[in-house]
């Protein structure tokens, strides 16, 4: 009797297999993913904290200060993002010509920063119907997708300082800066689901800004 053909020999097999790989590869694609650590704060939120303080710091007239050996004092100063925004105050200080230095017994001039306020506000509002959680018996909640007609999500940051001068042996008054503010802002549209744009002030978080960069650095 005439053995049964194994199965590789039956003809057109290399096309089964062809076929059945050109199946099984996009399955392996879709599952495939690439695990990316994120820190604890998007860089949305950080850009515009930095935006709204920088913004408000070059608002500062400190022309009074020109010449002038300044102790920049920042005990009184409580704020998000605090370092940096204490690192800005002392470059626009420098900028303006204030002689920065190291202690009060070497300063003709203490400037004192304290903070008002720096943080954001976000809105949203949709069109179309949210995703909700659905309670499943024996098997906990069902997410369903948000189906959007259209959507906007609105983050705006805002600041306000103040920088109060004075002599250090006297402490009579030298200058103030009153409050001065600064504000930044990022808007997120999307329509349809399939169309979106974006609105925003700060550069580093607008998508053509960023291609430009990466661009010039190849």
């Amino acid at each position: 009797m005439k053995p049964f053909p194994r199965p590789h020999s039956f003809p057109g097999a290399p096309v089964w297999r062809t076929v059945l790989l050109s199946c099984l590869l996009p399955l392996w694609a879709c599952c495939h993913t690439i695990k990316v650590t994120e820190p604890k704060r998007s860089i949305t939120e950080q850009f515009l904290l930095s935006s709204a303080a920088e913004h408000a710091i070059q608002q500062a007239d400190l022309s009074a200060l020109h010449g002038r050996k300044v102790y920049f004092e920042e005990r009184y100063f409580k704020s998000y993002d605090k370092r940096y925004v204490l690192g800005a105050i002392r470059e626009h200080l420098a900028r303006n010509g204030a002689l920065l230095v190291s202690t009060k017994e070497d300063a003709e001039t203490i400037v004192e920063a304290r903070s008002a306020g720096l943080g954001i506000e976000t809105r949203e509002s949709l069109v179309g119907i949210p995703a909700l959680a659905l309670p499943v018996p024996l098997a906990g909640t069902l997410q369903t997708p948000e189906l959007s007609l259209y959507k906007s999500v609105k983050a705006e940051s805002a600041a306000r300082f103040a920088l109060l001068s004075y002599d250090r042996a006297s402490g009579s008054f030298v200058h103030s800066t009153g409050g001065i503010s600064g504000a930044a802002h990022f808007h997120h549209y999307k329509l349809l689901g399939f169309f979106d744009w974006r609105d925003t002030d700060v550069p580093e978080l607008d998508p053509k800004f960023r291609a430009r960069m990466g661009k010039a650095t190849k």
